[in-house]
Parts: C-alpha cells; structure tokens; sequence
C-alpha cells in the first residue's frame, strides 16, 4: 500500500526496495515477496533515470527469482517485465554494474519460452550485442548476454535471421575472449551452436568458427556440457560445409579427431556425451578424406568400443 500510495516518489520507491531486501534472507518470505515483482518493475520503469533505485531493483529481482528457481516456483513474467527490463539497459548502457546485473535477470528468465519471445518482441539482440561489444572483457555480462542468445536462437519461434547472423562474429568474439574461462567458453558454445542450427553462418565464418569449438573443447575437455555442445556444434558445421570438414582434421593446433577421441575417454559414461560424439562422427563419415583420415588413426577401435558399451548406438 505504501509503494502504491507513493509511487511518484523515488526517495519512497528507493526506501521500500530496501526493506524489502530485508526479508531475502527469510525462506519464508518468498511466496510475499513474489506478490512485489510487479511493483518492484513498476518503480524501476516510473523512476528509470535513479542508477541507486535500478541497481537495488535488480538486486532484489535477482534474489527472489534465484529462490523462486531454488524452490520451484514458476514466476509469471509478462512483455511488462522484460519491456522494462530492456528500458533499464538503455538508459544505463554505460553502467558496467548494473548491466551484470540486468543481464543476469535476462538469462535467468529466458529460459522461460514465453519469457524467451517476450525478449524477442521488444528487440533485445541489437542491444545484446552492443553490451557484448563494449563489454567484452566482463565474464559476467558475456556469459549472460550468450545465455539469453542461446535461448533466443533454439527457440521455436521465428527470430529476425539478419539479427541472429549478426550475433555470429560477436558471440566468436566471446568465445576468442574467454577460452580459458570454461563457463563463459560454454555459454558461448552453446549459443554458437544454435546459431549455426539456425542456418546463421556465412561460408566465410565456418572455417574460422570451426577452429574456435576445436580450441574450446582442446582447453576444456573435463565439462561435459562443453563437450556435448561443442560436438553438437562442429556436427552442424561439417554438416553444411567440407571446408569445415578439412579444417576438422587438419588445425595446425592438432586433429580433431584426436581431441574426439580424448574426449570420449574422458566421458564415456555420460551418454549424452557419447551421443553427441556419434552425432558428430556421423557428419565426419560423409567427407572420404575424413574418412581416410579415420582410418589411419583407428577411429574404428573407438566405434566398436563406442558399441560395447552402448549395443544400441
């Protein structure tokens, strides 16, 4: 009622946010504090040029939708919230804090599909791209803006195909970037390889980008979901190209094949490893050089060891 009656007031919105912030620390208090997320919005959107008031609104979001996740508990999110979310980042597109922190809502509620085409239909990826341009040395805000890209570009729905192709040498920037920084290099896998899905690459980026998975997955090799992802990514660049195919087997840095089958010895008990492997064989199969290159390093042993474990594969 108090932030109802004085929702005009930045100084009322500002106090009420904080003590709000209070209670996160009370497991009990969320089913209370999720009845706030909309006035929560609602002061950040009527009071958008308060830096204080956007980052204390963020923070507190970032809590109760962190326990609400926790807890299993599905948060309603409308076009309002992302809407206004978006508006944040545009105001305070210089703010390296607080686009962490707005971009880490953004991850966390594009996971939700309807979440997902709301972002879509208020027009974040210029603005994710732009973040990701300026702030390119931030992992936080990389690993973020590549989760929502992930979403954006495996979701279902229609996203405008010129925006997706132009995500393409921002989201290998990324990845260049932060090699050694095994989450963000996921976040970034991930994202490229629902890109490439997409049909998102020009022939002039398969080569390149092929080289970048093969340096992920060489500086990686012990995160499974890396490794599932960075297969499932090559699988769909040998698919569309043989220039990626040669590339594959052929990287100054070493072989592919090698680091498959390093790769494999390293999770063949995660079957959805071991499948993404077998995916990424499949589209190897279909290049004779490739093969011929198979061959001479007893890719044959790994398949049959590949079928003793897993008769149906």
């Amino acid at each position: 009622e108090f932030m109802q009656a004085f929702w005009d007031i930045e100084e009322a919105q500002a106090k009420a946010i904080q003590h709000l912030a209070s209670f996160v620390r009370d497991k009990n208090a969320l089913p209370y504090l999720l009845t706030f997320t909309e006035l929560i919005i609602f002061a950040m959107k009527t009071h958008v040029d308060s830096l204080e008031l956007q980052v204390d609104g963020c923070s507190l979001l970032l809590e109760i939708l962190s326990q609400a996740l926790e807890q299993d508990v599905v948060m309603a999110l409308d076009e309002n919230v992302t809407g206004s979310l978006l508006e944040t980042v545009r105001k305070h597109s210089e703010n390296e804090e607080l686009l962490s922190l707005v971009c880490t809502l953004l991850m966390m509620i594009s996971a939700s599909e309807v979440a997902a085409e709301n972002l879509r239909k208020v027009g974040v990826i210029p603005d994710l791209l732009s973040i990701l341009r300026n702030f390119l040395h931030n992992e936080k805000i990389c690993l973020s803006c590549c989760g929502v890209l992930w979403s954006l570009a495996a979701s279902e729905n229609n996203v405008d195909q010129a925006l997706l192709k132009s995500a393409v040498p921002v989201t290998s920037a990324v990845l260049q970037e932060h090699l050694q920084n095994g989450t963000v290099t996921e976040s970034a896998c991930s994202a490229l390889w629902a890109l490439s899905l997409q049909g998102c690459l020009t022939e002039n980026e398969y080569e390149p980008t092929t080289a970048l998975l093969l340096d992920a997955l060489r500086m990686n090799p012990e995160r499974p979901v890396l490794v599932k992802n960075t297969c499932l990514a090559l699988a769909s660049l040998l698919r569309l190209s043989e220039i990626s195919a040669l590339r594959f087997i052929t990287d100054s840095k070493g072989s592919g094949i090698n680091l498959i089958k390093d790769a494999y010895h390293l999770h063949y008990d995660d079957p959805a490893v071991v499948e993404s492997i077998c995916v990424l064989i499949n589209e190897m199969a279909q290049y004779d050089d490739v093969v011929l290159d198979m061959l001479s390093q007893k890719m044959e042993e790994l398949l049959s060891e590949i079928k003793s474990w897993f008769p149906s594969s």
